[in-house]
């Protein structure tokens, strides 16, 4: 998944770029106001803990971190929902975009304009998530063989060592207890989230398809109401 983890790497970047100018807080207020739906405290709520840990390696500022929890109390406070949108992308990509929004007649415009300037499409429910498998992935600073055992023993799925990091994928509901355990075994842990990783991957070779597809990708991680993009796109 080599294309794959290009943007990855593009994404991590530019959230640290983001992160020191404050514009990565609204996406993570969303993820945490969201989580918080199903539970207020952290130590019960694994979504909101990882959310929440999330925030703090960002440099977010307590205060907004707990403001954004107390959202889902906040009775006068628009309320956040989940949305999912499917859509194609040069080369045929499938891309799964997730979004958290207060107004869906905004969000969905604003998703379909950066799609279609780069040469992309919405596309119908379903026709576009069944290539992916929802499944925990946590990167860990480690590398080798023993590194690998080690994951494997708490739990993982499977380990990919990529660019000196160990990429671990997890069963869904299992990403809370694999990440800990990982802890456990001291094993630094960088992040951790819930993603729609792809069953096969499309292969392009074309330098201007691998451009329209960057700018996609770039295009609807700018915007506020996007929390993940996920794409089955290898560069070869």
């Amino acid at each position: 998944m080599s294309g794959h983890s290009k943007w990855s790497t593009i994404k991590r970047q530019k959230e640290a770029t983001d992160a020191k100018r404050g514009a990565a807080f609204t996406k993570i207020g969303n993820q945490i106001a969201v989580a918080a739906k199903s539970g207020t405290d952290p130590d019960i709520n694994s979504t909101l803990a990882l959310a929440v840990e999330k925030a703090k390696a960002a440099n977010m500022p307590l205060a907004n971190i707990q403001r954004a929890i107390d959202r889902v109390k906040d009775k006068n406070s628009a309320a956040l929902e989940e949305v999912v949108y499917e859509a194609y992308g040069p080369g045929g990509i499938g891309i799964i975009v997730e979004a958290a929004t207060d107004n869906k007649n905004r969000t969905f415009p604003e998703v379909r304009t950066a799609l279609t300037k780069n040469g992309g499409t919405m596309a119908e429910p379903g026709s576009v998530s069944f290539q992916f498998t929802r499944k925990g992935v946590i990167r860990v600073k480690a590398s080798g063989e023993d590194a690998l055992l080690t994951i494997l023993d708490c739990g993982a799925e499977d380990a990919i060592e990529e660019d000196g990091e160990m990429v671990v994928y997890t069963v869904a509901n299992e990403l809370a207890k694999v990440r800990q355990a990982l802890k456990e075994a001291n094993l630094e842990v960088i992040d951790a989230e819930l993603q729609y990783v792809p069953n096969n991957t499309i292969e392009i070779t074309d330098s201007e398809v691998e451009r329209k597809i960057m700018n996609i990708m770039d295009a609807l991680d700018d915007l506020d109401d996007v929390s993940s993009v996920h794409s089955n796109f290898e560069i070869v």
